[in-house]
């Protein structure tokens, strides 16, 4: 069961002392065009699976927003199945909450974003404009620059010369890459966040180099008509020696003492885990490398700098607590730094060894609802089925995905728009993610379509048995790629103009925000 609340209540709701998790089920492209400040994009397409890995707790509030489509309605009752008891639909949906008069705001990760515009106004740390930092570079003057961003990021494009060293990293392995106090250090990411709170950091360890964050990123830097480095590879972090850890501890310990983060150990972790009236979530910080090679059960993984910059990427619970799993603690600390601002309870564990903690930690989880297995068609028999007219293809793959290749007569649908589909044949189903295909095959029984089967293998296979592809650049045509956001999506690929849409974004988020709002950061 299921109550439907107004958005004046959900309003209410989010922004209490209590926890809560607000919901946007509409797909990437619709949330990304406009949603509530502290909404968490959860879409219909996989729901399932993103609702157990963002609300982890059974028992917590959920509200869930759809687009005033009946949406909701059928998320509510999957997650009922789920065992979630206190499951909220917010009546009328999005159109409702802009009618109200609140704002929907454009963009993803609004928090975070917003957090590097409060913490500019808040803390003003030092910013190097692209046209000095070209003088520098020319003088050839001494600096340390840095990418703070992650690796797949920096291999996209970087300023030249800048080394991968994302935020939090950056800060534990400072003993490796700056060995003096007079040298600047210079910070970059793609736009202003990442830089600003990176430096921020930076200016935390109370270090003796003049820091610096440049203006607007890598963005600001094309727009000062300079040329940026592309495919620059996802390299793997600096070493640390024995010295280098040292180093990072000791800073840690300075931080933590400083900033009063709360430290706890494997016993006071599992008592946390005990409390089923509130959402835990265990975060491993350090680098994928470190995490790949052993990791606590059920962490997730994010890299120190991201886990409050994307933090409704893994966290959709507001006012959650999140364990964060470090060897040193510094990567954890700098994390926690700025997850607090954002107003959660953040603790540090300064452990990582797989052995140390008991595998069924988490309590209240949801269960994943069963679903009728597919049958599994090669590549080959899904042809001949095809071709003969046997059965219809119906592509559950991106909408941008199936614009750059597709098998030639296939369908393209949202799980959240099935309408479209044809009832009157039986259906074979290509995605990439076959949990999510599985229930979207169950809607689609409901709906009346007979579902015999997907492609084993998804796109991949396809490829392997070297059948042809075609291309539509038009369709789906844009109205219908509710899964993918046109918002200055082409910044970091040469459109300037976007490029700037997206800064005067950015800074103009702090001059949007209600009272409300403006209480959800908290840097004393």
């Amino acid at each position: 069961m299921f109550k439907k609340i107004s958005c004046e209540s959900a309003k209410e709701k989010i922004h209490s002392r209590s926890e809560c998790a607000l919901l946007d089920i509409r797909e990437h492209g619709q949330y990304g065009e406009g949603h509530p400040f502290l909404s968490v994009n959860c879409p219909y397409s996989d729901f399932e699976q993103s609702v157990a890995r963002l609300v982890p707790n059974t028992k917590v509030p959920v509200i869930l927003m759809d687009n005033a489509d009946g949406i909701a309605e059928k998320a509510a009752d999957i997650m009922n199945t789920m065992g979630y008891s206190a499951v909220f639909m917010m009546d009328g949906g999005a159109p409702a909450w802009s009618k109200a008069g609140y704002t929907l705001y454009k963009g993803v990760n609004l928090p975070s974003k917003t957090l590097g515009e409060v913490i500019e106004h808040h803390e003003h740390p030092k910013v190097i404009s692209p046209q000095t930092l070209a003088e520098w570079k020319s003088q050839a003057k001494p600096m340390h620059l840095f990418d703070c961003r992650p690796p797949n990021e920096y291999d996209k494009m970087t300023i030249p010369g800048a080394l991968c060293v994302p935020n939090g990293e950056l800060a534990h392995r400072l003993g490796a890459l700056v060995q003096d106090s007079e040298t600047p250090i210079v910070v970059t990411c793609a736009g202003r966040t990442r830089g600003l709170i990176g430096a921020a950091g930076l200016e935390r360890l109370g270090l003796s180099n003049p820091i610096y964050a440049v203006e607007n990123g890598t963005q600001g830097w094309a727009l000062a008509s300079y040329s940026l480095s592309h495919k620059n590879g996802q390299p793997e972090m600096p070493a640390l020696d024995d010295t280098g850890l040292a180093i990072s501890r000791k800073r840690a310990e300075a931080l933590i003492a400083k900033e009063n983060l709360r430290c706890i150990n494997v016993e006071e972790f599992e008592d946390l885990a005990n409390d089923t009236d509130r959402t835990l979530y265990l975060v491993d910080v350090r680098s994928i490398s470190e995490y790949s090679r052993g990791h606590l059960p059920g962490a997730v993984h994010s890299w120190s700098g991201q886990v409050s910059q994307a933090s409704d990427l893994i966290i959709g619970v507001r006012r959650a607590r999140v364990v964060l799993s470090d060897d040193t603690g510094m990567r954890a600390a700098i994390a926690a730094v700025w997850l607090r601002a954002i107003q959660y309870e953040v603790y540090i564990l300064r452990e990582t060894s797989p052995s140390s903690l008991k595998p069924n930690w988490q309590r209240s989880a949801p269960r994943l609802p069963e679903c009728q297995p597919l049958e599994q068609f090669t590549a080959q028999t899904a042809l001949q089925a095809l071709q003969t007219g046997r059965a219809q293809l119906i592509d559950l793959r991106s909408s941008q995905d199936f614009r750059k290749g597709h098998i030639q007569g296939a369908h393209w649908a949202s799980r959240a728009r099935l309408g479209s589909v044809d009832k009157t044949r039986p259906a074979i189903l290509l995605a990439n993610n076959a949990p999510a295909a599985a229930y979207a095959a169950d809607d689609l029984r409901r709906s009346g379509v007979e579902v015999i089967g997907q492609i084993n293998g998804g796109m991949g296979a396809w490829g392997k048995a070297s059948y042809a592809l075609e291309s539509s650049p038009s369709n789906p045509p844009d109205e219908d790629c509710i899964d993918f956001l046109f918002f200055v999506h082409d910044r970091h690929d040469g459109n300037l103009e976007s490029a700037r849409r997206y800064l005067e974004w950015e800074t103009g988020l702090i001059g949007m925000l209600d009272e409300d709002e403006h209480a959800s950061f908290n840097l004393s």
